[in-house]
């Protein structure tokens, strides 16, 4: 479980499917697979053009945070980065039943989706412990700051928990940006378009100076404001000083 006391009875679906490390029997061998299988198909299909990929650490912990423009973001993520990116992902999409829904079940869980209810009274803690339990195992964690798709294509406001993540953890963070997956997929729905993506790192970010500030808010959003500046950099978006999520609802 966690190692934060009291967090074993919030995290939920994600500790069932991640109670034990990759190994090459696990999840790992799965993602090999499939990035085997399916990676020559998607650089047909999209022809990803990836920048800045020698600024993710060969070892250790990192955070990957980046934009979400649509869906298939996070099936290119994966599937061009060296090494295994784990992240959080909506239960639903492993919970389904029949021949589809394990078949999306086996591909998710695959390539490194860790189901959580995030609609839940406490799906915001079961993620930060999620991701916190990812780092402290010295692997790769990605998130998308804005906490869920771009309505319109913009960058919005970065939620905290990336600031979190990296005071409690001391790992570094790696800004990126998807550009052009939303022209292949516009909405985030139906079958992508075949097209030409480009997935662009940045320098990774170090948050040492702020060790045991992570209940600062002033400090929280200094430091996800400053990951979400280098996003809006990299992504060449448009910036709105407003959640996403108040956005749709509007």
């Amino acid at each position: 479980m966690c190692n934060t006391p009291g967090a074993a009875s919030i995290v939920l679906t994600c500790t069932d499917l991640y109670r034990t490390p990759l190994t090459p029997e696990g999840p790992l061998s799965r993602f090999a697979l499939i990035k085997a299988l399916l990676g020559p198909i998607m650089r047909l299909m999209f022809r990803p053009r990836v920048e800045g990929i020698e600024h993710i650490p060969g070892d250790g912990p990192v955070i990957l945070a980046g934009n979400h423009l649509t869906f298939i973001d996070s099936m290119i993520l994966p599937l061009v980065c060296d090494r295994q990116v784990l992240f959080i992902g909506k239960d639903e999409y492993v919970t389904g039943e029949g021949f589809k829904g394990r078949l999306m079940a086996w591909f998710f869980t695959g390539v490194g989706m860790i189901p959580v209810d995030r609609d839940g009274a406490n799906g915001g803690v079961a993620a930060l412990m999620t991701g916190r339990r990812i780092l402290e195992e010295g692997k790769v964690f990605g998130i998308y700051p804005e906490g869920t798709r771009s309505p319109d294509g913009r960058l919005y406001r970065g939620r905290t928990g990336i600031a979190r993540l990296t005071m409690m953890t001391g790992a570094p963070v790696v800004p990126f940006a998807m550009i052009g997956t939303d022209k292949l997929q516009p909405g985030g729905a139906g079958f992508p378009r075949p097209g030409k993506v480009t997935v662009r790192f940045g320098e990774a970010m170090e948050f040492s100076r702020y060790e045991g500030m992570d209940r600062d808010r002033y400090v929280l959003r200094a430091v996800t404001d400053s990951v979400m500046t280098e996003v809006m950099r990299l992504s060449g978006q448009e910036y709105v000083d407003m959640y996403a999520t108040k956005a749709k609802a509007a």
